[in-house]
């Protein structure tokens, strides 16, 4: 486990750089099979060889293992498309948990002085990925155990779900296309249906393109077949 976890932080540390592989493996001076291996939690390296990979990746090696090892708690991300239950769900289990909740868009308005929406009209979907990555990197070095719920399109964001993916244990949140739109409607968001003839015909076709993404998560649970507190019990266990 630990081998896989220090993988998949090099590699979000890689995307995060602007590096490719090969681009990589110059600047470090190592083999490209070498950080396939290493990416892939394949390899079990020296120190020696992940030193040569931390100048370019800008960090130290007590910073590149810091957070790492099977003692450690790591935060609980929820993942889903809008509708998935995420916002009813984790409340209840931060609750029963003892931990915080934290929505990242509420984090990204703190930072942006503005809602995610006027982020949107007035600076754009680049601005708001980087205040998003902002924020989420200031939550995960945040000390604790805490529930995160992450907006539906942070998963097509591959470096940062990569690195959510490494620091959190990950669940995808999930229902029928049908219940998502019935949901988001009864929360009063008519943005989904504005001006669409075939809204669900839409949203079908959006979770069948990111479901390959979303099954990357370490579990998966449908929210329609197990109810609010079911969900909750089966996240505890």
């Amino acid at each position: 486990m630990l081998h896989w976890s220090l993988g998949q932080r090099i590699r979000s540390l890689r995307l995060e750089r602007g590096f490719s592989q090969k681009a990589l493996c110059a600047a470090a001076g190592v083999s490209p099979r070498f950080l396939v291996q290493v990416e892939n939690g394949e390899a079990n390296p020296s120190l020696a060889r992940l030193a040569a990979l931390t100048g370019p990746l800008g960090v130290s090696l007590s910073q590149l293992f810091q957070g790492l090892g099977p003692n450690v708690q790591r935060k609980l991300a929820l993942v889903g498309m809008r509708g998935a239950g995420k916002s009813t769900v984790g409340p209840r289990l931060a609750d029963r948990m003892g931990c915080r909740f934290i929505v990242l868009d509420r984090e990204v308005e703190r930072l942006a002085g503005m809602s995610v929406a006027e982020v949107f009209e007035f600076h754009g979907a680049e601005r708001y990925r980087a205040l998003a990555s902002e924020a989420l990197l200031a939550v995960l070095s945040s000390p604790g155990l805490a529930v995160l719920e992450v907006g539906g399109s942070l998963v097509t964001e591959e470096a940062l779900y990569a690195r959510l993916r490494e620091s959190c244990r990950v669940v995808w949140l999930r229902a029928s296309p049908k219940e998502h739109l019935r949901r988001v409607r009864e929360q009063g968001d008519l943005r989904p249906m504005r001006g669409r003839a075939d809204a669900l015909g839409e949203l079908r076709d959006i979770l069948a393109a990111r479901e390959p993404l979303y099954g990357l998560a370490e579990a998966t649970l449908d929210t329609e077949i197990l109810g609010v507190e079911g969900t909750v019990e089966a996240l505890l266990a």
